[in-house]
């Protein structure tokens, strides 16, 4: 069962490559104009006495405190550069680590009384600077600018996304099948139950299925946290060289309408060919309008009921070439 959209597929075979510089030019044009105005290139960041990514990672530890690992993850900062901010940050008092309770391995960050003050300050300096800078506009002006800029967060965020191979039961994967789940049970008219679950501590039989040398499981994370998720397993590995089956794919409804359901999808295509099959199937309910719209346009042809899955309504299969 599929609940992912679709969107843009990343471009055309049309596009050329003067249209891809002139896109790439106005990227870098932005870039250059936008970190000059937002203060980025100042030694001290709006004038906190902070350059930029001291202040930033003041702003994440402020906003949700966490271990070392969870501010890399967030952040995307290596070991090295990430502990030497966070001793700018307690050699000013501002941020306290100490090992975390529930693993002592790992070590939590989380602001001092100071550094709330300071990390109000910031906030107050940003919030500033971004009213300066839409002050001159009018209202109409200022509403394209919103849209377009959030236009552009989604799309960026959806090409920086990392698509990688997981364990089915791994930490991150279970919270990308518990969010898929979330949303079945929502969307369902009669909501989702998807069987029996194993006992605390016993292995998933699904899991198993999804897992290598017969399956795989790909989990799309930005910031550290999930935002789409997908499986392939082997059906038949007799049949017409092998028949593989796409599973639980989701993608997070904030990140819909940026082509990462098609990426998604191309992406477990690719993994279902690693695998050895030539062909690829999945199901999904009637419900879920943008997920059935999404298989047509990736060229998946409808064909006869082929599992016995009582969610399931509308079956497809491709062949992978």
């Amino acid at each position: 069962m599929q609940s992912s959209t679709g969107g843009t597929t990343g471009g055309t075979g049309a596009e050329t490559a003067a249209q891809v510089e002139r896109q790439v030019d106005v990227v870098r044009r932005f870039n250059r104009g936008y970190t000059q105005r937002v203060g980025a290139l100042e030694d001290s960041f709006l004038g906190t006495g902070m350059p930029l990514g001291t202040a930033r990672l003041l702003f994440e530890i402020g906003t949700e405190p966490g271990t070392t690992r969870d501010l890399r993850a967030r952040l995307g900062l290596d070991s090295g550069y990430l502990s030497r901010l966070l001793r700018r940050l307690e050699s000013d008092g501002l941020v306290a680590v100490v090992p975390d309770d529930d693993d002592r391995r790992r070590r939590r960050v989380d602001l001092t009384p100071a550094g709330r003050r300071a990390w109000d300050d910031l906030e107050r300096r940003s919030v500033d600077r971004a009213r300066d800078l839409v002050a001159p506009l009018t209202a109409r002006q200022r509403a394209r600018l919103a849209a377009a800029l959030a236009e552009a967060d989604l799309l960026v965020r959806a090409a920086t996304v990392t698509l990688e191979r997981a364990d089915p039961a791994s930490d991150l994967a279970r919270r990308a099948v518990a969010a898929y789940v979330a949303e079945l049970d929502e969307r369902f008219p009669g909501g989702f139950d998807p069987g029996p679950r194993p006992a605390a501590g016993e292995p998933d039989p699904e899991d198993a299925r999804l897992a290598p040398p017969s399956g795989a499981f790909v989990v799309a994370t930005s910031d550290g946290e999930p935002v789409a998720c997908g499986g392939v397993r082997t059906l038949s590995s007799e049949v017409s060289g092998g028949v593989g089956e796409i599973k639980r794919m989701w993608v997070h409804p904030g990140w819909r309408g940026a082509g990462l359901g098609s990426r998604l999808l191309r992406h477990l295509e690719g993994v279902s060919r690693d695998l050895g099959h030539r062909e690829v199937r999945l199901d999904t309910n009637g419900t879920l309008t943008e997920a059935v719209a999404m298989y047509e346009r990736a060229g998946y042809r409808r064909i006869a009921r082929y599992n016995d899955n009582p969610y399931a309504e509308h079956f497809f299969a491709k062949r992978l070439g």
